[in-house]
């Protein structure tokens, strides 16, 4: 459950950088997405054709602040985002460093709170660092956005033992991987762990055959969820023979 809507869909998909709209509108129906992310800037450039293109898709659009350095200009595009796609909901970015785009913990706070506080629902960005987690939620966000690498990199899960901990740490609190996921392979990982959902863009959207892609990526969430599901073998130091040595017949 991510906030009032439950998806059928653990896969979240960005809208920006595609070939063209057609070739967005077929991705997003090969992703099974029951929701995508549309930046406000994005809005800006395409305007009213690109909000009609996501109008007739009947989804779920969950506005994002992408491209914002500060407190001010986060809270001002969450507001004009809201008016704009008659939405609570805001995937709330705070950039703090202009080469890794790690958000910036103190601001991104800062503005969870302001927001929350104005009564939109909060899809935070953020690391995996544990105490900004807990500051986030205590600013009114019941979600948690862990990057999984640098936003754009396709370098995967970086931090394994951390998103790992972090997974544990917060295991009633929705948590979606957001960033750096680029091979349908790392989804599917991230799901085996536990987490709720995959937020990705470019490895969709710059692929050879965004389409194409946009399956290989539903099917290996799907299959990373399934695995979580039914129960993962646990890790052995030792080989363990699927036949038992006990009863095999003796050929000597």
């Amino acid at each position: 459950m991510f906030y009032d809507f439950a998806p059928q869909s653990r896969f979240l998909l960005g809208t920006a950088g595609y070939p063209s709209p057609a070739i967005l509108q077929q991705a997003i129906a090969a992703s099974g997405t029951d929701i995508i992310t549309v930046s406000l800037r994005r809005e800006g450039a395409a305007g009213a054709a690109f909000r009609e293109l996501l109008t007739g898709l009947d989804i779920r659009v969950l506005p994002n602040t992408a491209g914002c350095h500060t407190v001010k200009e986060a809270v001002t595009t969450a507001q004009m985002a809201r008016e704009l796609f008659n939405t609570s909901w805001i995937k709330l970015e705070v950039i703090g460093h202009a080469d890794t785009l790690q958000p910036d913990p103190f601001a991104l706070v800062e503005a969870a709170r302001i927001l929350c506080a104005d009564g939109f629902q909060v899809f935070p960005y953020t690391t995996e660092d544990l105490i900004v987690g807990e500051k986030l939620l205590e600013a009114g966000c019941e979600l948690l956005m862990p990057w999984g690498a640098p936003i754009g990199s396709g370098q995967g899960l970086r931090n394994i033992e951390g998103l790992r901990a972090m997974r544990a740490w917060f295991s009633d609190i929705p948590l979606i991987i957001d960033a750096g996921i680029g091979a349908p392979s790392q989804a599917a990982q991230a799901m085996e762990m536990g987490f709720d959902g995959i937020l990705l863009n470019t490895a969709v959207a710059k692929a050879g055959d965004p389409v194409g892609m946009a399956n290989g990526f539903r099917l290996a969430i799907e299959a990373g969820q399934a695995a979580r599901s039914a129960g993962l073998m646990e890790k052995r130091d030792m080989a363990a023979a699927s036949t038992p040595i006990f009863g095999l017949a003796s050929l000597s």
